[in-house]
């Protein structure tokens, strides 16, 4: 599929903004896949990346898609506990992506599968996926140790961002941050679009939400859907330890950055449509490159999912 000129990717991205504002139907969309006839593997599904400002499509939308193309071809009540992703190449924007599923394993505890996504020919997307039975065992979670405001005190992107401006934001990526991403994201200490809003520390927190009740999504149960959610929203802010530590703000028109690897592990399922603290750190950056660990929290301090991505971070 062709890209679009980035006057139309704009132009359907002011319209989208206008027709959908703080809705969570973007990210539904996004995983809302079609069945397609296999070409490399045991199945295939095309998704369509969503409309985002800027040159490549979001991360997000990749690893959330191969998350749901890989559910989709386990039958039996399985859930999935592992996945690990590589990003291969920059994702079209507005663009189907086609995933094949290669059906790797199929035990009596654990499945294992191979999800790949092409555009244009080309593999842009590998990853791999686990699937558990469960069973009884001994249970431990980690513990949220941190005291952090109540969402409700703290501003949303669209308030924070609504009497800014600076650097290489444009009314486009203002109205992406504000209302384009499906869920409302509120930063402790504070954000980092314009310039560090807090100290430069490798440490952060950001409660998530989506802006309403997520939809049912065809081919997938609540539990499914709601795990997607997890590995949708993860990518936004996940680089950001380390670009707060760096003094590195998104809108620095010398910051070019790109998901390079992903992983995250589901230790508990949880209710998406509350509020969740994602508790991040920056582990290490060199060479270009920027590694970055997360935990997702309910309110009430129960620990979800984990997550670990290193980006390219680079300044030209």
């Amino acid at each position: 599929m062709d890209v679009p000129p980035e006057s139309e990717t704009f132009d359907r991205l002011e319209q989208l903004m206008t027709d959908t504002m703080t809705t969570s139907g973007i990210f539904t969309a996004a995983i809302t896949l079609t069945p397609a006839h296999p070409e490399h593997f045991d199945l295939a599904f095309t998704a369509t990346t969503q409309p985002c400002p800027w040159p490549k499509a979001y991360g997000g939308d990749l690893v959330a898609q191969a998350a749901v193309a890989a559910m989709r071809s386990v039958t039996d009540a399985k859930a999935m506990h592992s996945m690990h992703s590589y990003f291969l190449r920059p994702a079209d924007i507005g663009a189907d992506v086609r995933y094949e599923v290669e059906i790797l394993r199929d035990g009596r505890g654990y499945s294992t599968r191979q999800v790949r996504g092409y555009q244009n020919g080309k593999p842009i997307y590998v990853g791999l996926a686990n699937f558990a039975a469960g069973e009884p065992g001994g249970s431990y979670a980690a513990t949220l140790t941190e005291t952090v405001p109540d969402p409700g005190s703290l501003p949303s992107s669209a308030d924070y961002l609504r009497d800014r401006s600076g650097g290489s934001m444009t009314e486009e990526s203002k109205a992406y941050w504000s209302a384009g991403r499906s869920f409302d994201m509120r930063h402790v200490p504070g954000p980092v679009y314009l310039e560090i809003d807090g100290e430069r520390t490798p440490h952060q927190a950001v409660w998530v939400k989506p802006f309403d009740p997520l939809r049912p999504v065809d081919g997938l149960r609540a539990d499914q859907r709601d795990l997607a959610a997890l590995a949708y929203v993860c990518d936004y802010t996940i680089l950001e330890p380390t670009l707060r530590v760096l003094g590195l703000p998104w809108a620095d028109p010398a910051l070019v950055t790109a998901s390079l690897d992903h992983a995250m592990w589901f230790h508990r399922q949880g209710p998406v449509d509350d509020w969740l603290l994602y508790v991040q750190d920056a582990v290490a950056a060199d060479h270009g490159r920027g590694l970055n660990a997360g935990r997702f929290f309910t309110r009430d301090g129960r620990h979800l999912a984990t997550v670990l991505q290193e980006g390219m971070i680079r300044t030209r």
